[in-house]
Parts: C-alpha cells; structure tokens; sequence
C-alpha cells in the first residue's frame, strides 16, 4: 500500500523541505496551500488550497484516501517574534490546529506528527538544560507565540488520550537553505552579509538545520512513540558564534555584540525604522528575551529512539548563504 503524505503550510520553510525528502520516496503528497500562495503539480504532488483556520477549506485535502496509508505532518502555524498576541496568532496556532486533530480523527488516518516548538515548553529556572515534558500549559510560558504553542500542543496530547496517534516534535530556532528571508535567522544572515546588519546582540538561543528537523519530523513519523514529544535541536550558539560562521564564510569585519540591556533600549527606534522602510524589525522585546532565556535543550531522546543527528553549523550557514546567492544546495552534507 502506498503513502500519502498530507503537509500543511506546504508553501513554509521547514513543510518545503520536508516534501523535498518525501520527493526520493515512493509516496504520494498533497500540500496544503492558502490561496493566495502558489504550488505547482505533478505526479507526484497535488496542493490543495485551503485555510486550516475554516474546518469546510479542508474536506478536499482531507478525501479519497481509503486505499492508502496517511501521514498528516502539521506544519502550518503562525511564528512570530512580534510582541502583541492578536486573535489570528490564536486562530491559526490553535484552532487551526484542533481543526486539524479533527480531521485526523474523522478520517483515521495512520499517524499525526505535530510541529511544535521547543518555546511551548516551560524554561527551567536555573540555565540547565531542558529536556522533554508530557505536560502544557499557556500560562507556564513566555510569550503570545510560545503560550498558543504551548496550548495547540496540549490539544495533541489531549486527542492522543481520545485514541489519536500522534507525535509531537519540538524544533529549536531553525535556519537553512531554501529560503529567501521570511525566517528570522535567515534575515539576519542575509542583512550580514549585505551589510545592512550594523551590529550583533550579546545572548544566544539553540538553533539547527532545517533539513535535519525535517529528517527528524520523517524519523518521527515512522519510529515515534505514540503520545511522545521529541525535542529536534543542535546545541546553544551565542549570536556572536553564528556571526563568526558568516564571517568565515563570506567574509568581511567582525561585528561588534551590544548588550541586550541596551539594545532594549532602541527597540522602538527599531519599529520605527522598520515601519518606515516597510521592513521587519529583527529585534523585538521578544526576540531579545529568547536570546537571554535558557536556550540549552538536549536531543538526547530523539537520537535515541528516532535517530535524529544534527549537522554542524558551520556547514549550514555556508549553505544558506550559497542558496541566497543563488546556488544549488544539497539535502544532505558530502
């Protein structure tokens, strides 16, 4: 019996590379698309387009399955570093997501695999490193972005009690190929090595390679645990490591790392800026808050039990800096 892989938020960073690794497989894809977002078909994949928010835009992608085995990947959500809530961050990251559950359900399909984030988990009070928890709750996190997270995920865990089959995996901060900017660590690297970036920030977060979350979403597909959580991550990087990486690669001067403290105190000349050059402000309070949070996770379980192996980050900047000069870049490292 043939796959079929459903993928919302197909048109997204992390959903596209995953359907590039499913593109090696015997399997079908159908990509789940909105509808002002383009995807073309082929024999291998057809895009439905649809709105995870309106339960009705979801029956198409949702039909004439019977004869296959089905994969539903989770990816569409809204991230932002932004500080506001506003119900559309409520309505896609949990609702979306419910309506999403319901369909698995109503369909029976093989396997769900949830696309958290590690931001849905609660941060340890002391800098130790934080590992999986089975327990979610708005109110332990930080943040409009983690809080609807931490609540869509908790719906998961809840269906998988009502006899869903459901993994949940937690990325940390993702980077890589395949994208042009709309990844907030892929803009900061495009603005180095443009020169549009006048200075770095003291803190640092952990961040990994899209490819290799979604390899893992794929390991946790065929090898997780029904009702587990799988943290997919690399290690802690300080924002002046990541810009070293860019410099060894592209070149240019160091840059010089302000404190957080201070840089708290531009960030609204930072919206300004960015509101006057119709841009997007990279540092938001948000934002700085997660790179002086606890940003030390450990994918211990996940290389356990699915086989999930991070590759080294200097491989991925030079990578990501190839794709946004316009070259070929390959899915797995030579």
């Amino acid at each position: 019996m043939k796959r079929l892989y459903i993928i919302t938020g197909a048109a997204g960073h992390l959903a596209g590379t995953i359907i590039r690794y499913l593109r090696n497989t015997d399997c079908h894809i159908r990509g789940l698309i909105l509808p002002s977002e383009k995807g073309e078909d082929d024999r291998q994949i057809t895009y439905y387009r649809g709105d995870i928010t309106k339960m009705e835009s979801l029956e198409g992608i949702f039909s004439d399955f019977e004869f296959n085995e089905v994969i539903v990947i989770h990816v569409a959500g809204l991230v932002t570093i932004g500080d506001a809530a506003g119900p559309l961050l409520y309505d896609i990251n949990v609702r979306g997501t419910e309506n999403i559950i319901a369909q698995c359900m109503r369909h029976h399909v093989k396997r769900l695999v949830y696309i958290s984030s590690v931001h849905a988990i609660p941060e340890s009070d002391e800098k130790a490193t934080i590992s999986e928890t089975e327990q979610f709750s708005k109110d332990a996190v930080t943040g409009a972005y983690a809080a609807s997270k931490a609540e869509a995920t908790q719906s998961v865990l809840k269906a998988v009690k009502s006899g869903l089959d459901a993994v949940v995996v937690h990325p940390s901060g993702i980077v890589g190929p395949y994208n042009d900017g709309s990844n907030h660590i892929v803009q900061l690297i495009r603005m180095c090595i443009s020169g549009k970036l006048p200075a770095g920030v003291t803190g640092g977060y952990d961040f990994v390679d899209v490819r290799d979350v979604a390899k893992g979403c794929l390991q946790a597909a065929d090898r997780g645990t029904k009702g587990s959580c799988y943290i997919l991550s690399n290690r802690y990087f300080s924002v002046k490591e990541l810009l070293e990486c860019i410099r060894k690669t592209a070149g240019g001067r160091k840059k010089i790392c302000l404190p957080v403290g201070l840089a708290r105190t531009f960030v609204p000349l930072f919206e300004w800026v960015a509101k006057i050059t119709h841009t997007r402000p990279l540092y938001t309070r948000y934002s700085l808050y997660t790179i002086s949070s606890n940003g030390h996770f450990t994918h211990d379980k996940a290389t356990a039990e699915l086989g999930y192996h991070p590759r080294d980050m200097q491989v991925t900047i030079a990578d990501t800096i190839s794709w946004l000069k316009g070259q070929k870049v390959p899915l797995e490292t030579r």
